[in-house]
């Protein structure tokens, strides 16, 4: 009887988490990379940079911005912090490679939580506080870093857990791969962020 009860639980969670894993990357992380690529747009100056960043004030792309982006977002967060409260990092007892990127994981999923801001800023206003005001440059510096790695990461743990990988040389080339998208995104969002620090 116990065995019976516990499954379905199991296999709740199980698909709950191939939910959460696939919202992340499909919705939220296309949008991501979309956005720290149009940010880049501020090597190009003001109007091109709010044009591509904070332009679109159309009723219907509020409306796929809510259902393709803050929607899956606010289910992965809830997810999230689920699994915060219901699983502890077990660093100081294994204090191998995994674990470490389990760890920073979870911190940078709640070094974001504190990144998100619901009002997007004028141009002049963002990079005047950058280049004006440390803080706000540092913030926005571990922001990307944050996001850069919880992304990346994220991109092993889906393919993991969708079952896409299952031998060691798969798991090893897709590291690889896990590498290369933090620099890129890393790149990314630095380059928007110098970009922005340079106008102010």
């Amino acid at each position: 009887m116990a065995d019976t009860a516990q499954t379905p639980l199991s296999t709740g969670s199980f698909y709950r988490s191939r939910i959460a894993s696939l919202l992340a990357i499909a919705p939220l992380g296309v949008w991501t990379v979309v956005h720290l690529w149009d940010n880049l747009s501020a090597f190009d100056g003001p109007q091109a940079w709010e044009r591509a960043v904070t332009g679109a004030r159309h009723p219907f792309n509020q409306i796929l911005l809510a259902v393709l982006v803050l929607l899956p977002l606010l289910l992965h967060t809830v997810w999230g912090i689920a699994r915060l409260a219901s699983s502890r990092p077990n660093n100081v007892r294994y204090g191998n490679y995994d674990n470490l990127k389990y760890l920073l994981q979870r911190l940078s999923a709640l070094g974001l939580l504190g990144f998100v801001e619901g009002r997007p800023e004028p141009f002049s206003d963002i990079s005047h506080e950058m280049a004006h005001h440390t803080p706000t440059l540092v913030v926005y510096v571990l922001g990307v870093l944050a996001v850069s790695y919880h992304l990346a990461n994220g991109i092993q743990t889906f393919a993991m857990g969708q079952g896409l990988v299952g031998s060691a040389g798969a798991l090893r080339r897709l590291e690889w791969v896990v590498y290369l998208a933090f620099v890129l995104l890393l790149a990314m969002g630095w380059g928007a962020v110098f970009a922005l620090w340079r106008a102010g």
